[in-house]
C-alpha cells in the first residue's frame, strides 16, 4: 500500500518498479482468487506511468483496517526456552487491535507511562478467504499471503497483570509490511529466515522451521473457535534475540 496525496494506492511490485493496482484491496478479499488472477494479467501487461520504485515511496500499512489481529505466543522453541517457559501444548493466543497498525518506516509514538518497550520481528499470515473449521491440510488454501510484522511490546505493562494485552495493544504496536508477498510466491512459509535489526545491530536471526506451531496447524486450529475473514492478519510468535530475555540473569 502507497501512501499518495489522495490517499493510499494499492501497488504491485515488479522488477521495473512498482505499479498502481487497476484492484482495491478490498476487491481481492471480495474474491482471492479471481483478483489475484486479474492482478497477474495486469502485471504481465502494463507498460504505463509507475508510482516508483521501492525506497523511493511512502507506504502505508500492506492491510490497513484489519478485522481481527491474532497473535501467537512463546511460538519459537528457542524464544519459549530463552525466556525459561515450558513448550506450550496448544498455540498460546493473544490478540490486538486495528489502532496497532502501522506502516514500514512510520514514527511510533511510544506510550509515556511504560520504560521497557520490547520488538519482535514476527511472520504475519494475511487471510484471504472466509475460513472456518478448516482441516490442517487445506488451510494455507485460505492464505492471502505473507508479510512482516513487528510485535511492539511494553513489557512492564505487559508483565503488570496476567493477561498481555495492554502491553500488546499500544497505537502503532503493529507494523507490518512494506510488502505483502502473495502465498503462491511463498514455496514454504515454515522455511523463511527471520532478522531483525537494532540501528545497524542484528539482533534476531532464526527461520520459521524453529516454530513449535506450524503456519498450516495455526490457521486450522484458529479456525475451529473462531471464524477467519478476509484481511484478518495472524502474527506466528518471534524467536529468539528480544530485549526481555538479554536482561533476565
Amino acid at each position: 500500500m502507497v501512501k499518495t496525496e489522495q490517499g493510499h494506492q494499492l501497488g504491485v511490485s515488479t522488477e521495473q518498479g512498482i505499479f498502481p493496482s487497476p484492484l482495491e484491496l478490498s476487491d481481492i478479499f471480495a474474491d482471492m482468487d479471481a483478483g489475484l488472477r486479474g492482478l497477474s494479467r495486469f502485471a504481465q501487461q502494463y507498460n504505463g506511468e509507475l508510482l516508483g520504485k521501492g525506497e523511493d515511496l511512502r507506504f502505508g500499512p500492506c492491510v490497513p483496517n484489519p478485522g481481527k489481529i491474532i497473535c501467537v505466543g512463546l511460538n519459537y522453541r528457542k524464544h519459549a526456552e530463552e525466556s525459561h517457559m515450558d513448550i506450550p501444548n496448544y498455540p498460546v493466543l493473544f490478540n490486538k487491535f486495528s489502532n496497532s497498525i502501522a506502516a514500514h518506516k512510520q514514527d511510533i509514538e511510544l506510550p509515556r507511562l511504560s520504560s521497557q518497550i520490547d520488538y519482535e520481528a514476527e511472520l504475519a499470515i494475511v487471510i484471504g478467504k472466509k475460513a472456518k473449521n478448516i482441516k490442517k491440510n487445506e488451510a494455507l488454501d485460505y492464505v492471502l499471503g505473507y508479510c512482516v510484522a513487528n510485535d511492539l511490546s511494553a513489557r512492564d505493562l505487559q508483565m503488570r497483570t496476567s493477561q498481555w494485552m495492554l502491553g500488546k495493544c499500544c497505537d502503532g504496536f503493529s507494523p507490518i509490511g512494506p510488502y505483502l508477498v502473495t502465498a503462491g510466491d511463498i514455496e514454504n512459509p515454515n522455511n523463511l529466515r527471520i532478522r531483525l535489526y537494532v540501528n545497524g545491530d542484528l539482533r534476531q536471526d532464526s527461520n520459521t522451521s524453529d516454530m513449535i506451531f506450524k503456519c498450516d496447524y495455526i490457521v486450522s486450529y484458529i479456525s475451529q473457535y473462531m471464524t477467519l475473514m478476509p484481511g484478518d492478519i495472524i502474527l506466528t510468535g518471534t524467536p529468539e534475540g528480544v530485549v526481555v530475555s538479554r536482561q533476565v540473569v
